[in-house]
């Protein structure tokens, strides 16, 4: 009696996502949701209680899928897509989930949360991404670019809104494995430095600078963008890839304040993120599993910041189809390598990750999330061409 209440209620929750058909299968029986043709089935091997459901869809659903209570028969990235264009249905009790979403922004506990993810190891990260070790979204300026060339192509064309010339200097915040600063020394002959707090991309980075020679023109360190001010250092041109998401709704002013401080007057600031349409505290399960601590700003509620720190916005372009793209091209790597990846972790793991890629390629496809570069000067800057060549 018990598993048929339970049957009943989950079939009864999976209901109201009837916008695209799929079958639910529960204890060999099989139920379909929604008109026409099915085009997925859910094969549900363990009850979900609908009280954890109710308290996070995102949460219930992902832990079951990572645990094996759940599978998805068909592609999973196309499953999702459908699931999430109707997010509008999804429950999330932020009452109850408020230790979840709303973490510590202390410097000791935002480096415990990014390296949590980001020193997971460098030899995993090489197995899916690119050779150019680029872990953010890349720009395809052709439909059959490959995301080498797409990441090539990115980091090409922020180089270019930043109107780089020999001899400037430019602070990488968030700087990854290196190579936006990598390929600006190269190609613009200025000097750089780049900080973040995970020390396997601080020991990559570093050993990339040695074998391109480059030791006289760029330095990464380990470094919190807080302690930038009394760094005593400046910049002609600021760039931050990737890295705002970690930062925190609160300390958004904080940043751009950071960011200023460091910036000489005139001075270009390039800041590409994830955004929402709006104020928006974090997917429960994301934020569980994938980035402890993660928060995804507004576009209008950053050009206010900026505007406070007297930044003048010169440019606002979107990404997000571009981020879809990228994730895809992740996801059928991380496919392609599943047995080497899987020698260095556990079976739970890769679901776990394999849902993030498809999750995330599916959220930017429906603009739950978005992607937005920010160009914005220090001051007014009377300088820069009248027409822009990127």
């Amino acid at each position: 009696m018990l598993e048929t209440i339970e049957e009943k209620a989950m079939v009864k929750f999976l209901g109201k996502f009837k916008d695209s058909p799929f079958i639910v299968k529960f204890n060999g029986r099989e139920y379909t949701v929604g008109q026409g043709q099915p085009d997925f089935t859910v094969d549900v091997r363990r009850p979900i209680p609908v009280s954890q459901l109710m308290t996070s869809t995102s949460l219930a659903l992902g832990e079951a899928y990572m645990d094996g209570n759940l599978e998805v028969e068909g592609d999973l990235y196309y499953a999702l897509d459908r699931f999430l264009s109707q997010m509008d249905k999804f429950s999330t009790d932020r009452r109850s989930l408020v230790k979840l979403l709303n973490t510590s922004l202390s410097k000791k506990n935002q480096e415990k949360e990014v390296t949590s993810h980001y020193d997971i190891g460098n030899d995993f990260y090489k197995l899916w991404l690119d050779k150019t070790m680029s872990y953010s979204c890349a720009y395809f300026q052709k439909e059959e670019d490959t995301l080498y060339q797409a990441q090539v192509n990115k980091v090409d064309y922020i180089l270019k809104k930043l109107y780089l010339k020999e001899g400037m200097t430019i602070l990488d915040i968030g700087c990854g494995w290196g190579f936006l600063l990598l390929e600006a020394a190269k190609k613009y002959k200025v000097k750089g430095l780049g900080i973040t707090l995970s020390k396997e991309q601080h020991r990559e980075f570093e050993k990339r600078i040695k074998e391109e020679g480059l030791e006289d023109y760029l330095q990464v360190e380990l470094m919190d963008y807080r302690d930038l001010p009394k760094s005593g250092k400046s910049f002609d041109r600021v760039v931050s890839v990737g890295m705002l998401e970690h930062v925190g709704r609160e300390n958004y002013h904080l940043f751009a304040d950071c960011a200023s401080q460091v910036l000489k007057d005139g001075g270009l600031f390039l800041l590409h993120f994830i955004s929402g349409l709006k104020e928006y505290s974090g997917d429960p399960w994301i934020k569980k599993y994938i980035f402890p601590g993660g928060m995804i700003p507004s576009l209008r509620e950053m050009v206010s910041c900026l505007a406070d720190d007297s930044f003048h916005v010169l440019d606002v372009e979107d990404l997000r189809l571009h981020y879809n793209k990228t994730l895809l091209c992740w996801e059928k790597n991380f496919k392609e390598n599943r047995e080497e990846i899987s020698k260095m972790f556990d079976h739970r793991f890769m679901r776990m990750w394999e849902l993030y890629l498809a999750s995330c390629a599916a959220a930017f496809h429906n603009g739950i999330v978005d992607i937005h570069q920010i160009l914005a000067s220090k001051g007014v800057n009377n300088q820069l061409p009248l027409v822009r060549w990127y």
